[in-house]
């Protein structure tokens, strides 16, 4: 079963200004490492278990699915859920209608020279970035997972993630079915949109069309496609909306508990 959200990913430019950017936030940032698909990153531990990956290129890679996003402007691009049975969440996102590659093994190597395994499971094509990526580790998890997760910021975890799509009913079906239960509504005037929300684990994921011209969503839908619009995160401290400028273009906002 899907136990919540692993990470979600931010992608960035350049990986030593992104790092400086949010630990002027008031956010820890702690080097990652490399993967050998081209990418390298930095991650934000959070109390709730889950993290923030700060991604980048270290080479061009034009047939990585993050590398498009990243040209249009970075900032939320993916999304990965912790499952504890891979291989049978993605049988049932696929019988639910999500085109979604077997497990496959990847890795990474942090700066200390551990050696990180974990086994993805990716959507492919439309489905990414409204279907989640699946992720069973096989070296510890807290190996992988920062194990600094208190901030300056007093931001302990994730919220609600909010993934812009076209219409609801089909993604709806396929998180219905993955979960075993059905959606709740939910409508946001702030942003002129409705659709469907689940509480998985601690976070909660919401899938959100257009209702209005007004809506933000439109634009964002026609260069983006559906994907990851927004997320907040829980603080001890004040809240409010962090600038997109500051955060490399990720809609983000804190939320006091």
């Amino acid at each position: 079963m899907l136990r919540g959200i692993d990470h979600v990913v931010i992608a960035v430019p350049d990986l030593v200004i992104a790092q400086g950017v949010y630990e002027a936030l008031g956010f820890v940032v702690v080097p990652g490492g490399r993967h050998p698909v081209g990418t390298h990153n930095a991650l934000i531990g959070l109390a709730d278990g889950s993290y923030i990956e700060l991604m980048a290129f270290f080479e061009s890679s034009p047939e990585h699915r993050w590398w498009l996003p990243l040209q249009k402007g970075g900032g939320l691009v993916d999304f990965c859920m912790q499952t504890d049975d891979l291989p049978g969440d993605t049988a049932t996102f696929r019988r639910a209608g999500v085109a979604i590659d077997d497990p496959s093994p990847l890795s990474r190597v942090r700066p200390d020279g551990y050696h990180l395994k974990w086994v993805l499971s990716i959507p492919r094509n439309a489905f990414k970035g409204v279907a989640p990526f699946l992720i069973q580790d096989e070296t510890p998890r807290e190996e992988r997972v920062p194990s600094q997760n208190r901030h300056p910021n007093g931001v302990a975890g994730i919220g609600v993630l909010t993934v812009a799509v076209h219409e609801v009913a089909t993604a709806r079906g396929w998180y219905e079915q993955a979960l075993g239960r059905p959606a709740e509504l939910v409508i946001r005037s702030d942003l002129a949109a409705s659709g469907a929300r689940f509480t998985i684990g601690p976070h909660t994921l919401e899938l959100l069309a257009p209702q209005a011209a007004s809506s933000p969503l439109i634009p964002w839908l026609a260069d983006r496609g559906a994907s990851p619009y927004a997320a907040t995160l829980t603080t001890a401290g004040s809240g409010g909306s962090l600038d997109p400028s500051r955060t490399l273009g990720a809609r983000l906002s804190l939320v006091s508990r």
